[in-house]
């Protein structure tokens, strides 16, 4: 199956979608219980945390923790939006700064003015693009970005996209209720494949789409914590308490360049494998045996890779034991955890 294939379905009970590129599962996305990044609360400060620089509001779906906190006082009421999923046993990490994004627009109540994604580099499509923004965000005091997907988007729906995020935007910020409740749900899988896999693709809403191009057998595999490499070598990535652990190994290769070989294919392979599995937070990497004057080429190929990666990721460097690690955003929920 060649090109790009996006997969609506359900699994175990839930709404779930799979991209699919060339025969081979690239994302997977799936609904969880716990409230998604993009929530919106109408929240209740509770008490600070002076050492921490933060405060703990409270939620409907629970207490929530808020960064870098400024002339908020215990009991005062405030807009907060989820961040990301919260580690296990923590409060929901949240936001003052909220964001409304869609497949188009991304809206952005605190940093006003109009721009234009700079992957979009021809200056006649960009001057078409803040055209379209300009007329719809007449009377708009808020802030916008358009994304990369505008790039060949139909002006009329990059235009009703705008409108429906800077709507919404104004609808929150008009409200004067009291009582803590959420006013707006993060978004589903179905919704978020829509919004994030952009590029163009065909898109199977049937039920049993899974079952049908043989996604489920990938689902198991995920599941595991073995994962296989080019070249022969594979890794164990195994999610603690504390981090997530990855183990480089060469397999049956033993030559002289075995572990080079190997920690260059886990440089490319790390960014699908941890995406699939949904995992972020503190991550450890247990490399197989190469040369220090080596260590700088599988920096590079570990940035490439994830230079276009879905989540942020920070490539926070080496260890005096020689472990190399790095700090992912938790946008989705562990794969384990749903599976």
């Amino acid at each position: 199956m060649k090109g790009r294939t996006i997969i609506l379905d359900r699994w175990k009970g839930r709404d779930a979608a799979a991209l699919v590129v060339d025969g081979k599962l690239e994302d997977f996305l799936i609904d969880s219980d716990q409230p998604a990044p993009g929530t919106i609360y109408r929240a209740r400060a509770d008490r600070p945390v002076k050492g921490q620089g933060g405060m703990f509001v409270t939620t409907p779906d629970g207490p929530a923790f808020l960064r870098q906190v400024k002339g908020l006082s215990p009991g005062s009421r405030l807009l907060v939006q989820v961040t990301s999923y919260p580690e296990p046993g923590k409060a929901i990490p949240v936001t003052s700064k909220l964001l409304f994004k869609s497949r188009y627009a991304i809206v952005t109540p605190d940093a006003p003015g109009i721009n234009v994604s700079r992957s979009i580099r021809d200056e006649d499509v960009r001057n078409g693009l803040l055209e379209i923004a300009h007329d719809v965000m007449t009377n708009s005091d808020h802030g916008l970005i358009l994304r990369s997907a505008c790039d060949g988007g139909e002006p009329e729906e990059i235009a009703e996209d705008i409108q429906a995020m800077s709507a919404l935007a104004g609808q929150v910020f008009s409200d004067d209720g009291d009582d803590v409740e959420t006013l707006v749900e993060g978004d589903g899988a179905h919704t978020l494949a829509w919004r994030e896999w952009s590029d163009p693709a065909e898109v199977l809403s049937e039920p049993g789409g899974f079952e049908e191009l043989d996604i489920l057998d990938d689902l198991e595999a995920i599941g595991q914590a073995y994962e296989p490499l080019s070249g022969g070598g594979h890794l164990f990535i195994e999610p603690t308490r504390a981090l997530v652990s990855v183990d480089v190994n060469t397999g049956s290769d033993t030559s002289l360049a075995a572990g080079l070989k190997a920690n260059m294919a886990c440089a490319r392979a790390l960014p699908r494998a941890l995406r699939l599995r949904g995992l972020g937070g503190q991550i450890t990497l247990d490399l197989a045996p190469m040369p220090k004057k080596d260590r700088r080429g599988f920096e590079t190929a570990l940035r490439a890779a994830f230079k276009t990666d879905s989540e942020d990721t920070v490539l926070a460097g080496w260890t005096p034991l020689g472990h190399y690690e790095l700090q992912r955003k938790r946008g989705r929920l562990p794969f384990h955890e749903v599976s």
